[in-house]
């Protein structure tokens, strides 16, 4: 059998990694929106395709079909990025968004898909494929479907210039913190530790130059503004961190967003008008669990008076130790990393520094498979015969207790150049069934951890280790689901605000000693966690815990009220916006020249547009899922069934409270997210 010239169309199980090139993503996305397009003719042409089998499951293949072929090259404009794929990334999401914009807009599909509403026999289908017809419903009227003649067009031109805009706003923060490097002296090191010293010389090695070097990478920044003693040091690289991509600090000008931002945010108002809606946070709200912009802003707000208290307790403590202990007379951003750990040392003798030599990188993946296995009857197998796009790279299979392959997932976990920052899950392959078979469900897991050395393997702070079993848990959502429908199996149709439950669930297992006891062992010696760290460590997990919540409600108000009160005769006023919510939540206020929206990935080129809070929000269902476990035990086999088939099982096929009430036996109590805090309902 000849293998087709283009690897993105080769229909194999995973993709081709070494053989796909920029110059083959046009040419793929071309044929694949050709078919498309002429196999919805065909079936609006045959007066038959009028039920779930004839119309909606041809449909799901075509979808299926786009999706496995854009997947890996998203994917590698995330990993491995290039000027030649990013130029081939952006015109493959110009016509992906064009082409969702004409289906969306083509009333005869419309008229087709509510004829399969409407006809006698939906009722009898499951719950499953009742759901697909009736998203895809909301999907047309959400694009625009019912405008005419200008409207409909300006709409249409709306989506393609926002694809536009996000990307390049994602794009500029990538250039940006990949551009920004300086070399260290070593009076700056003193005060970090060993590993992170061992990771600064190793960006310098990376770079091709001998010493240390700062970067704005997320595990260096961290480290620097944790335990540099160099007090300039940690405001040089503050400031170049939160002042990426805008009109202030090192790279004035270079990689401004500001107008991207003004852009974005006047597109995303006029698209939610023409829909009828009064703003984006009101659109954006049409499929969240929330349901109303009065019930977000009193959720977050109901939060900030509880939490708000607490954080002002604790930053005045902060600011006596570090006057009193530090000679800090004045605690300023730059500091208040550095105080805090110092603070945290004082009070409970304890470092993330401390645990991270129990730790290590493959031990830490190890526990997470061996957690999976015994809450969910999984084994996890790596395998050494899949294309890879980096050596860092693996691949897993996912057998059932079986022993029958299940799933399948990629992990990439080590910080490098090209490759964007925070962490990840996305889907490779969705789970489907065809003509020809069945198709498992494949994820990519992607984080940014502190590389290892030539001197040392990698080690894994505590927060580290939460962050893999947090993308590990949106991966179980994908790779459990137990439905053949993509478009509402995994995390695909699950209410926005609902969609971290599981993995903000997985979180809580590394602060149990059962699932500690799996894998956390010291990198040379092999003895376990002492019980005395363990014992540090959770005493210290609520410190601070008050600024915190304040960090996340200022983000998520910001988040809501930019979309929420955006007027067209004023613009974005995003600075002016982000100081208002400050003085209503901020407890320690940033200077006034940081410019935290200009590198805002999640709302300006993810998901969360008016959606931040949903972290928050799925915060409440994921500490209560859990305390079903503390109640029956952390590895209750039968806890673990349930959450299987009620949470991940299901995906999107039903609603994400009635999968809630179907695990717990009642509505989410949102008392848990505070008492999870160790703050007081």
């Amino acid at each position: 059998m000849t293998i087709p010239a283009n690897p993105l169309l080769d229909g194999a199980a995973l993709p081709a990694f070494s053989r796909i090139s920029a110059a083959d993503v046009t040419p793929a996305i071309d044929e694949l929106l050709e078919g498309y397009r002429a196999r919805v003719e065909t079936l609006l042409a045959d007066p038959s395709a009028r039920s779930f089998d004839t119309l909606m499951a041809p449909l799901e293949e075509e979808e299926e079909r786009l999706n496995r072929a854009f997947s890996p090259v998203s994917h590698l404009h995330g990993v491995k990025d290039s000027p030649e794929l990013r130029d081939a990334y952006e015109d493959a999401i110009e016509k992906l968004t064009d082409h969702a914009t004409q289906l969306g807009q083509n009333r005869a599909l419309f008229d087709a898909v509510q004829a399969v509403h409407d006809a006698p026999e939906f009722a009898s289908l499951d719950r499953a494929h009742r759901t697909l017809v009736e998203d895809s419903l909301r999907g047309f009227k959400l694009s625009g479907v019912a405008l005419d003649g200008p409207a409909r067009e300006r709409f249409a031109q709306i989506q393609n210039e926002l694809s536009k805009l996000t990307t390049q706003f994602g794009s500029a923060v990538l250039d940006a913190t990949d551009a920004w490097q300086r070399p260290l002296i070593e009076s700056e090191l003193a005060g970090l530790p060993e590993s992170a010293r061992i990771m600064l010389a190793q960006a310098a090695a990376d770079a091709g130059e001998s010493g240390h070097l700062a970067t704005l990478k997320g595990p260096v920044v961290t480290a620097i503004l944790t335990f540099a003693d160099d007090r300039a040091l940690r405001e040089t690289v503050y400031s170049a961190y939160h002042t990426r991509a805008s009109d202030q600090g090192p790279q004035a000008g270079q990689f401004d967003n500001a107008e991207r931002i003004e852009q974005i945010l006047a597109l995303r108002h006029e698209a939610a008008q023409l829909l009828g809606f009064a703003n984006s946070a009101e659109l954006s709200l049409t499929d969240k669990m929330a349901g109303s912009t009065d019930r977000v802003l009193a959720f977050l707000r109901d939060l900030a008076a509880h939490a708000k208290p607490v954080a002002e307790r604790e930053l005045a403590q902060l600011r006596e130790f570090a006057c009193n202990s530090l000679g800090i007379d004045t605690l300023q951003p730059w500091d208040v990393a550095y105080a805090s750990e110092k603070l945290r040392q004082s009070r409970f003798a304890f470092s993330e520094e401390d645990v991270k030599p129990y730790f290590p990188a493959e031990a830490a993946i190890a526990g997470l498979f061996e957690v999976a296995s015994r809450l969910f009857g999984l084994t996890l197998r790596q395998r050494d015969d899949v294309e890879l796009w980096h050596p860092d790279a693996r691949y897993y299979d996912v057998l059932d207790g079986n022993g029958h392959l299940r799933a399948g997932f990629y992990v990439d976990m080590y910080a490098r150049a090209g490759k964007k920052g925070g962490a990840w899950m996305d889907v490779c392959r969705n789970r489907a069934r065809h003509a020809g078979g069945a198709q498992v469900p494949v994820a990519y897991l992607v984080c940014n951890f502190a590389p290892p050395s030539a001197l040392a393997p990698a080690l894994l702070t505590h927060d580290d280790v939460v962050t893999l079993f947090h993308e590990f848990g949106h991966g179980l959502h994908h790779m459990l689901t137990e439905i053949d429908l993509p478009s509402v199996g995994g995390i695909n149709g699950v209410e926005w605000d609902a969609v971290e439950l599981p993995s903000q669930f997985m979180e809580n297992f590394v602060w149990k000693r059962d699932a500690l006891d799996l894998f956390a062992r010291h990198f040379r010696t092999g003895e376990p966690l002492p019980q005395a760290l363990l014992d540090k460590m959770l005493a210290a997990r609520d410190f601070q815990a008050g600024l915190f919540l304040m960090r996340q409600l200022e983000y998520a108000l910001f988040d809501f009220r930019l979309h929420l009160e955006y007027d067209p005769t004023r613009g974005a006023r995003a600075l002016e916006l982000l100081e208002s919510v400050r003085d209503e939540v901020a407890v320690n206020r940033a200077p006034a020249w940081t410019r935290s929206p200009h590198a805002f990935t999640h709302i300006f080129a993810g998901g969360y547009a008016a959606g931040y809070y949903s972290y928050l929000w799925a915060e409440v269902l994921s500490a209560d899922a859990f305390s079903a476990f503390e109640d029956a035990g952390v590895f209750d086999t039968d806890t673990g069934a349930r959450f299987r088939e009620e949470i991940l099982a299901v995906g999107g096929s039903r609603t994400a409270l009635e999968s809630f009430i179907a695990f717990r036996g009642r509505e989410p109590d949102p008392s848990a997210l505070l008492r999870s805090y160790g703050l007081a309902a």
